[in-house]
């Protein structure tokens, strides 16, 4: 594989009109479980759409709701039979601009193909994309869709058995009821009354974007992942960050989010949909499909171990360091120039699971991030959200921004959010040493 060295591509001017160049994934959503094994965020009760999780979805169709990083007039879809049980069929498969709620622009609603063919079946454990699909929405610049969302629809005609998702998505998606048919084709949201805060067998959106476009992975676990951030607001910390980079570069770098709330360096060791666990698979485990098999990677931002440390898991700080020298050995095994930044764990302390112990630990674990020298650079996130007087999160950081409330103490609010993608050094993400130009 060739490398994709952050060089001369990111200082030049961002206003050049789009060529067909090379798939760069602009979203994704880290296959994490069988539903319902993971920690969404304000999901509504789903009892009465998907009444068994051993039986799944039965002849609905969904309408799932993601926000491509950067755009361009082709797009492909990647979806996940990861953790089923069954094949599942999907058809009825379309990709259209979202108006409001499960509403789409009137016009925009494309048929998406696998193949030349209409439908596609996926076997346990596996993945598929889709052929390329046409986003040439009348009207409707590049310039003007920044920050826009894809509404992508597919049917499950048959029952689908355990259901591969995404729970915490933060993002209100659609379906219909049990028993309603193929609705992809309705671009009105009559078709869907019902929502979920998760997303479904969609895993991965990839737009054609010029050559030299580069791809920044964010890795981690909820507090990458979002937690306590606002639903529907984009503002967890690649979001900011997202905003950052779209500034100083326009559209040659996109930056997508690979974390799963719950998810561990080390474990669990063993993981299957038969025995899952919320926090989804180890990094480890979920490297090759949640980062190495993505387009386009050029560097990737690691936050996590705060799981791994606390209480109930208790792994040994020795364990974390050797887990994340693992996976970054992997990383530059398989994307040669790849950038990794480590980013240092924020304070848990009087969160749920943490006690004094813990926060040594972490305070030790930051000490590897911030020295070892295993990373290319570092973004240090605990610095920019410590009270030094608690030792906890500053105060205004705590406050839940989801629903409401007090907040837990170890997941940021949007405010620390903030905080933390503010800190990332972009030239030292990036590796550039030349003055960067801003886009016209």
């Amino acid at each position: 594989m060739k490398s994709r060295l952050f060089r001369t591509a990111l200082l030049l001017p961002c206003s050049l009109a789009l060529t067909h160049g090379e798939w760069i994934t602009a979203w994704t959503g880290s296959a994490q479980g069988p539903y319902p094994s993971g920690n969404a965020s304000a999901q509504p009760v789903l009892a009465a759409v998907f009444p068994s999780p051993e039986t799944g979805a039965r002849d609905q169709t969904f309408r799932m709701i993601v926000r491509p990083d950067i755009w361009s007039t082709r797009a492909r879809l990647r979806f996940s039979n990861a953790l089923g049980a069954r094949p599942v069929t999907f058809d009825g498969v379309y990709a259209g601009l979202q108006l409001s709620g499960a509403a789409i622009v009137a016009g925009t609603n494309r048929s998406v193909l696998f193949g030349g063919k209409a439908s596609v079946t996926i076997a346990p454990g596996a993945s598929a994309w889709s052929d390329a699909v046409t986003l040439n929405f009348s009207g409707a610049s590049l310039a003007s869709l920044a920050g826009r969302k894809l509404a992508v629809s597919f049917h499950i005609a048959s029952e689908s058995g355990p259901m591969t998702w995404h729970a915490k998505a933060l993002t209100t998606s659609y379906v219909t009821p049990p028993g309603a048919g193929a609705k992809g084709g309705d671009e009105s949201e009559l078709s869907f009354p019902n929502s979920t805060t998760s997303w479904y067998f969609l895993d991965a959106v990839d737009m054609d974007a010029p050559d030299g476009t580069h791809l920044v992975v964010a890795f981690g676990d909820s507090i990458t992942d979002g937690t306590a951030s606002t639903l529907n607001g984009d503002d967890r910390w690649p979001d900011v960050l997202s905003r950052r980079l779209h500034a100083a570069f326009g559209n040659r770098v996109a930056i997508v989010n690979a974390g799963i709330g719950g998810n561990r360096v080390v474990g669990p060791a063993e993981y299957t949909p038969q025995k899952p666990f919320a926090g989804g698979p180890s990094a480890g485990m979920r490297l090759e499909r949640d980062v190495l098999s993505l387009s386009g990677v050029s560097a990737v931002v690691w936050l996590e171990g705060i799981n791994d440390l606390n209480r109930a898991n208790n792994e040994s700080v020795d364990a974390v360091e050797q887990g994340m020298r693992d996976v970054v050995s992997r990383l530059r095994a398989k994307l040669p120039g790849v950038r990794v930044m480590g980013a240092t764990v924020t304070s848990a302390v009087g969160g749920p699971t943490s006690g004094p112990e813990t926060d040594g630990k972490r305070k030790a674990l930051n000490e590897f991030i911030r020295t070892s020298k295993l990373f290319d650079a570092v973004a240090d996130f605990d610095k920019v959200t410590l009270d030094p007087q608690t030792g906890e999160l500053r105060p205004e950081f705590v406050p839940e921004s989801t629903t409401g409330g007090p907040g837990d103490k170890l997941h940021p609010n949007r405010a620390g959010y903030a905080a933390m993608a503010s800190t990332v050094d972009l030239q030292a993400l990036f590796g550039a040493k030349s003055k960067r130009k801003r886009a016209e």
